[in-house]
């Protein structure tokens, strides 16, 4: 008799055990991603252009310490969502030519660093415009639907977490720096043009059969490294360039009036605003909180110019990439990420 309770003890404890090692429970049959640099998982491998991050010192934390055309040196948020979610360990660009039906089944990025929603943004590096990645996502559906079978397809895209991450590019690029829209808009009217397409981008994932839809918001654009170093801020002025960083919470706060306003014309949608300014803006301010050393500069080179082809594999890097807030001059580390996707998955869990 004590031995049959012992064993129903220990199978007890067992099953204790392996569900306290688990991982969380799957709350998506898929992740979708559309967006730019920070959410791009490899996509720009795969198209002429220059703006590529295939090459080392990108990757050097990543598993194996490849070079996979992430813009960091390891992990980015869509692959530490769909890790946290017990999907997958990694999402892979949709455009890699070796993807699994796996893949396809649980969820790929269609991001292009670069982009935008403005067309106008990628001219200069001939990446996808956001508002071509879905015709990706009409060709990811045929291949899903040839897999699964339409009915179940739809209950895939229905019940996929799909994410929207650019507006960075359009602002900090094609209005402040280069200044090509300023000739149409004042910062405002630019705001309201690249909020109607999200509009516009919205309504045709929900067309496609998207249901569950987040909208990153700008992030504190003035305190990247290279926006500092265009507006003349010296290594010993920690301060950020305030008007691009007012410009991007004024954008964030037309950006979460919308979203309600978008959901409630699509039935059955819940569309929500992902808060990048707050957290990342915290890290900057206070990096000792999260175990960084260096929030003014990157980790590839200088720290202030260096990105894509210029972040080289002749660049010098700091010795230990975790202490940095950003890796190159635009793009956080895997660190920061971790930061921002625990700050992001504390939204969705709180709207989902």
């Amino acid at each position: 008799m004590a031995t049959i309770l012992l064993s129903i003890l220990l199978v007890y404890l067992s099953a204790i055990i392996s569900m306290s090692n688990a991982a969380t429970p799957t709350k998506f049959p898929a992740i979708l991603i559309f967006g730019d640099s920070t959410v791009d998982t490899g996509n720009n491998n795969y198209i002429t252009t220059w703006l590529k991050a295939n090459h080392s010192p990108y990757g050097v934390n990543f598993p194996n310490h490849l070079a996979t055309g992430r813009f960091s040196n390891g992990k980015l948020v869509p692959d530490l969502l769909v890790s946290h979610f017990g999907i997958k360990q990694l999402i892979p660009p949709f455009l890699d030519p070796h993807l699994s039906d796996e893949d396809v089944r649980t969820g790929v990025c269609f991001a292009s660093a670069g982009s935008g929603f403005d067309d106008l943004t990628t001219v200069s590096s001939g990446v996808i415009p956001v508002m071509k990645q879905p015709e990706m996502f009409k060709q990811y559906l045929a291949r899903l639907k040839g897999l699964v079978g339409e009915e179940e397809a739809s209950k895939i895209i229905n019940g996929s977490l799909i994410l929207i991450g650019a507006g960075t590019n359009d602002v900090s690029f094609s209005f402040y720096d280069l200044s090509t829209r300023k000739l149409q808009y004042n910062i405002s009217g630019y705001q309201d043009f690249l909020q109607q397409k999200i509009q516009l981008l919205i309504k045709e994932i929900y067309d496609l059969g998207g249901r569950v839809i987040g909208v990153t918001g700008l992030p504190p654009i003035g305190c990247t490294p290279i926006q500092r170093t265009l507006n003349f801020k010296t290594p010993a002025d920690k301060t950020c360039v305030d008007n691009q960083n007012m410009g991007a919470l004024n954008y964030n706060s037309k950006l979460k009036k919308l979203l309600p306003e978008v959901q409630a014309s699509l039935p059955g949608s819940k569309i929500f605003y992902i808060n990048l300014y707050d957290p990342l803006m915290d890290i900057i301010t206070h990096p000792q909180k999260y175990g960084f050393e260096q929030a003014m500069r990157g980790c590839c080179g200088t720290g202030f110019l260096e990105l894509g082809p210029f972040c080289s594999p002749l660049s010098p890097t700091c010795p230990d990439a975790s202490k940095f807030v950003f890796w190159d001059s635009i793009h956080p580390t895997q660190s920061t990420y971790q930061v921002l996707a625990k700050s992001i998955i504390e939204t969705i869990h709180s709207i989902v």
